[in-house]
């Protein structure tokens, strides 16, 4: 079998490599930097041992700064994680934890903040979209694509990777031999990244969504791990960026998934990223998002496509309409998007 894989262009956001404990966070440009922290708000009222409202809410602010999360209330959740992110410093508690930090420690920081992220993610989660991308949308880009004989995929806020390897999956299913296949899996964590990059997974996670046919054709036995083969890992890329930031471009791409990112940031950091994924997609492309997030009532630079059951999103000014498409058929003009 013949595969070119792409490669990075020049433009694309500097690669990601170092662990967290040796990173200089004071020199990240992509992926989270520490910015000077705002003053800590005073404390409301009494609460439960743990963490006090002070540091709860420099907590807060941290995480809402420098990756645009926001996590409002939740105090068992910022204790519980800190808590464990202490002993693994051997620190005596989450309350020195936190004042190591505060006191300007990026590591620390950078820490706690990917503590605090949500990395939830599964093999072909929700299955709905990689049906539509597989059965139709693959098969259409082949078509429009056929004289450059090239696709370009994004995965943003990739977590461990699942997703981008399920995607690179569905293209060696139907993107013929000889094609350049490029795609780029992007988190905020450089952690996970680090992660998703070397493929290893555990058996709880191998067993979350991977179809037994596929877990032996992509990937191999590890000790306890399973480990995606080095043919389906050479078809992704992996970088550390920040959506919620101004980043250099990394080219444009036929589709992107945005998958149950844009549920964590406010309205006006919504819009800011969309605008992003708007100069970044292809006039033709697909934005694929989480089956609770939209665009309606944000921007109205996205129009709403129905491919099978699947709900996409296409660049273009403009009403909403609700059309529906499947493999050979073309989209209709009919209204009533939801």
């Amino acid at each position: 079998m013949s595969w070119s894989v792409g490669s990075s262009p020049a433009t694309a956001v500097k690669s990601a490599g170092a662990p967290v404990d040796q990173l200089d966070m004071g020199q990240l440009d992509t992926g989270i930097g520490i910015a000077q922290p705002t003053p800590p708000r005073a404390v409301s009222a009494p609460r439960a041992p743990g963490l006090c409202e002070s540091d709860l809410d420099w907590v807060r602010d941290l995480l809402r700064r420098e990756a645009a999360n926001a996590i409002d209330g939740k105090e068992y959740l910022i204790d519980s994680r800190l808590s464990s992110l202490a002993r693994r410093f051997e620190f005596a508690d989450a309350e020195t934890l936190v004042a190591v930090a505060r006191g300007g420690d990026h590591r620390v920081c950078v820490a706690i903040i990917e503590a605090l992220l949500v990395n939830e993610t599964s093999w072909f989660r929700d299955k709905t979209p990689f049906d539509a991308l597989g059965a139709t949308v693959l098969e259409r880009l082949v078509r429009e694509r056929a004289t450059e004989r090239r696709l370009r995929i994004w995965s943003a806020g990739c977590s461990s990777g699942q997703e981008a390897y399920s995607v690179a999956m569905l293209c060696r299913d139907v993107v013929p031999h000889g094609w350049t296949v490029d795609i780029l899996g992007t988190d905020v964590s450089r952690r996970i990244v680090e992660q998703a990059r070397s493929g290893r997974y555990s058996q709880l996670e191998v067993n979350r969504g991977l179809p037994a046919t596929r877990l032996v054709k992509w990937l191999r036995r590890s000790g306890t791990e399973w480990e995606v083969v080095p043919e389906l890992r050479a078809m992704v890329r992996w970088e550390a960026l920040n959506v919620a930031r101004p980043f250099a471009s990394p080219g444009q791409f036929d589709v992107i998934f945005l998958r149950n990112v844009l549920i964590y940031f406010d309205v006006q950091t919504k819009i800011d990223v969309l605008d992003r994924m708007h100069a970044t997609i292809r006039p033709d492309g697909y934005l694929i998002l989480g089956g609770a997030e939209t665009t309606l009532g944000v921007t109205d630079d996205w129009r709403r496509e129905l491919v099978g059951a699947a709900p996409m999103w296409r660049p273009g000014p403009g009403p909403v309409p609700d059309q529906r498409t499947s493999a050979g058929t073309v989209p209709t003009n009919s209204t009533g998007g939801r």
